[in-house]
């Protein structure tokens, strides 16, 4: 889904080349159909099945994003001279990029390019947030993280996230903590790429994030477009890249490229 960071956020559902939003439907009985049909996010080309959110198996082998490194930032090998798309690679991982903290299920550090803040902190979930260092590509910021995780978490409880809003916590408090843990590994790093690589944000200040939802649940179901075709109830709220409705819980991330009918 595409995001606007508003009060609350504002929630925009891709249909091709249309954009539905969404906010006015919470409140309201809707129904997604999907109609047994894959298209490949990245080439077009029809899939039986979906890799990697939506992905065809060639595209999946063959492309950067969908490299082990996507998710582990911390192995990125472009400079090795092995990425799969070195053009791709110099555009989306030689960019600046943001080490932060944030609180969905409970305080955890990320990375994002700086071009994707606020909306990687919503896609998570994110009810605060607070960017930490800049530097000067994704590999560093992977360093940083692994150093700073070594005492927090990296990671969202989806069903913890979607059960209510996290409870309110000083993230100045927690990054300045947090730093004074990792300060060893955080000068090892500093010496290794070169202090000009790295900007502490020691200015900024956090951000707050509300979403728009009526009820959270009380029991997390999450639905399948690949064991259920019809996916419908009240829509009670979104949060992250989930649609909450009263039945069940829907990932819409994870179904990219799924031929999906909308109905209210």
């Amino acid at each position: 889904m595409v995001t606007v960071l508003d009060s609350p956020v504002s929630y925009y559902l891709p249909f091709d080349d249309e954009r539905l939003f969404l906010n006015p439907y919470i409140g309201k009985k809707i129904s997604l159909h999907y109609r047994a049909e894959i298209n490949c996010v990245a080439c077009g080309r029809k899939t039986n099945k979906s890799f990697s959110q939506g992905y065809c198996y060639p595209c999946f082998k063959s492309l950067a994003r969908c490299d082990m490194c996507i998710m582990k930032p911390e192995t990125c090998h472009y400079f090795e001279g092995t990425c799969r798309e070195p053009d791709w690679g110099k555009e989306f991982c030689l960019k600046d990029h943001v080490v932060y903290l944030a609180n969905s299920s409970g305080v955890k550090v990320g990375i994002t390019r700086g071009t994707q803040i606020p909306t990687r902190w919503i896609d998570q979930g994110a009810t605060q947030a607070l960017p930490v260092f800049s530097v000067a590509n994704r590999l560093i910021s992977g360093k940083i993280e692994m150093a700073i995780k070594k005492h927090v978490s990296d990671r969202t409880d989806w069903r913890k996230m979607l059960k209510g809003i996290s409870d309110e916590v000083d993230l100045v408090e927690q990054r300045d903590m947090l730093l004074s843990m990792a300060d060893n590994d955080l000068k090892l790093i500093m010496e290794e790429v070169g202090v000009e690589n790295i900007l502490l944000l020691s200015d900024a200040l956090p951000v707050s994030i509300k979403y728009p939802v009526e009820h959270f649940p009380d029991k997390v179901k999450s639905f399948n477009f690949d064991k259920t075709e019809i996916v419908e109830g009240i829509l009670q709220g979104v949060k992250g890249q989930y649609l909450m409705l009263d039945t069940g819980v829907l990932n819409i991330r994870k179904f990219g490229g799924y031929l999906v009918d909308f109905e209210s």
